[in-house]
């Protein structure tokens, strides 16, 4: 690619469509609580009313009228959204979709504009009164101009040719630095219509992190596709865990079950609260003075947050951390913190051009840790997220950044047995799973904007980024082959930008196999490649280890 950079995107201007979504649709079909994926079979039954049928009641004209006032007033941002309008904390999604075809522009404006741009926060900018003194930014609906938001760059046709992969990589590592328009809603769909190594043409989804924690817009994502099995539904998921949450959440035992049940049941609470205190008193430090030591993943200067990032992916065998899973007894989320500890440390050995290997053994405790993003909804997982969809406002379901953090430690070591690495991961979790501290972390934060204001909440949050080493997250994506818009989904790979990180690791599961994705500083990893060779590697040496038990 030419050391020029290519000319200014333009915006696709064959076919203007605008989806007015500031005033209910005349026929009602197409309201402002439309769910994002209005031709889902089944969806909207109980909105339309048939023919003959009577007409809503006073109450429901009632809250009719309190929606229309609602409408125009706007909905308040909460505090998580507030926090991503910081200066230190300009946080975008970025969610690369590689297709199986060649982009079909047509198909994907008529799907956008029945899915995408009738959601509320997709057709809904940031305002804020300037008038009042405290006012608060509010989403106000407004008129979503497609040719705002669809955008097809001209790239150098050379580069694209020559080294498609490296041009994508390039295209998106300018991209981190390019503002967004906050007059229009926060989102853009770049589609960059050449084949790389592994794709026909690849689709680049830029969200504004305001508009929702990484779970709800992936869930929303995967709300805008269809099973390339059966296009008339929805793709099918992991089943739901059998026990998600902390250990507060299992249910007391009945008392047939003897007094040694009752009290390991009571004893798992004080485990709980001792892990809770402990963990807020960790975090507080953190957030304050308590630093990571100095390694080659610290951010090497101050403004790392507004520095170019580079995000590279790379194919793992979900195969292969299943098999690991079963034969360590563990999780597939142990088995991923397990290869990101064995990632880390043969990077760190290698860049520290440490060769004597008593030292390296002799290092089994270096510390780094990482802010992983926690969902804290009372139903957690994608199956109740992609069904939050489909809801109306006047339900339990709720929209947005309901989200906690808490501090993942991961150990550099050199272990002789490579298996240490997944036991130490598996710790590391089960330790994580019996705190609060992402019930605390979230309230708290919520507490500190009333009382203090945003900008104390976000001093304390920075805080907390800075003195930690990277950002850390996983979700699980459908196990079938899914269309985007009619085109065949070959992976996902999304990540974040815009945190005071200059690394951030994410393992995104489709289908068989799991995407890990870096998004590092351009500049501090130039060696970037290197990195996922040796989370590869680690998996692969792992899985070794692990078939000869």
């Amino acid at each position: 690619m030419s050391d020029h950079p290519p000319p200014a995107p333009p915006t696709l201007r064959k076919r203007p469509i605008s989806v007015d979504t500031s005033r209910p649709g005349a026929d009602g079909a197409a309201s402002r609580e439309e769910a994002p994926c209005r031709h889902m079979p089944g969806q909207g039954a109980r909105e339309a009313s048939a023919p003959g049928e009577d007409k809503p009641g006073e109450e429901a004209a009632a809250r009719g009228r309190e929606d229309d006032l609602e409408l125009e007033a706007g909905e308040p941002m909460s505090p998580a959204g507030r926090l991503f309008r910081q200066t230190h904390f300009n946080c975008y999604i970025v969610a690369v979709i590689g297709l199986g075809a060649a982009v079909d522009v047509a198909a994907v404006r008529v799907g956008l504009e029945a899915t995408l741009a009738r959601h509320p926060r997709f057709s809904s900018v940031q305002v804020k009164d300037d008038v009042k003194r405290h006012a608060k930014p509010r989403w106000v609906r407004t008129t979503v101009n497609l040719d705002n938001h669809v955008i097809i760059p001209r790239l150098d046709p050379t580069a694209t040719s020559a080294n498609p992969d490296r041009a994508v990589e390039d295209y998106l590592s300018r991209l981190s630095t390019a503002p967004m328009d906050h007059s229009r809603p926060l989102w853009e769909l770049h589609l960059l219509d050449f084949p790389t190594s592994e794709t026909a043409s690849t689709a680049v989804l830029r969200m504004h992190h305001s508009l929702g924690d990484g779970v709800s817009l992936l869930s929303l994502l995967i709300a805008c596709t269809r099973s390339a099995a059966d296009p008339a539904r929805l793709p099918e998921l992991p089943p739901a865990p059998r026990r998600a949450g902390p250990v507060h959440a299992r249910p007391r035992p009945p008392l047939s079950a003897g007094p040694v049940a009752l009290l390991l049941w009571a004893w798992s609470y004080a485990v709980l609260a001792w892990h809770t205190m402990v963990d807020v008193a960790r975090f507080i430090a953190t957030a304050l003075f308590l630093r990571d030591p100095r390694t080659p993943f610290m951010a090497a200067s101050e403004g790392v947050e507004f520095r170019r990032k580079r995000f590279v992916h790379r194919t793992l065998s979900l195969d292969d951390v299943k098999f690991v899973k079963h034969a360590m007894k563990c999780t597939v989320n142990d088995v991923l913190i397990g290869v990101t500890n064995a990632g880390l440390s043969r990077y760190y050995f290698r860049k520290t051009s440490d060769t004597n290997n008593e030292r390296k053994k002799s290092q089994k405790n270096i510390c780094v840790r990482s802010a992983l993003l926690v969902n804290i909804r009372k139903a957690p997982g994608l199956h109740a997220l992609t069904e939050m969809m489909n809801s109306s406002k006047h339900n339990s379901a709720k929209w947005g950044n309901l989200i906690g953090y808490i501090l993942l430690p991961f150990h550099i070591a050199m272990h002789d047995d490579p298996l240490e690495y997944i036991r130490q991961g598996k710790r590391t979790a089960e330790r994580k799973k019996t705190s609060l501290e992402a019930v605390f972390t979230y309230w708290s934060g919520n507490l500190i904007v009333k009382l203090l204001g945003m900008k104390a909440a976000a001093a304390l949050c920075y805080g907390m980024f800075t003195n930690t080493t990277m950002s850390f997250s996983s979700m699980v994506g459908p196990v079938e082959k899914v269309e985007f818009y009619g085109h065949p989904i070959v992976y996902i790979a999304p990540s974040v930008y815009g945190h005071p990180h200059a690394l951030t690791v994410h393992y995104q599961s489709y289908m068989n196999s799991i995407k890990l994705v870096l998004a590092v500083d351009d500049a501090q990893f130039p060696d970037s490649h290197q990195l996922l060779d040796d989370f590869a590697e680690s998996l692969r040496l792992i899985r070794q280890a692990a078939s000869t038990r």
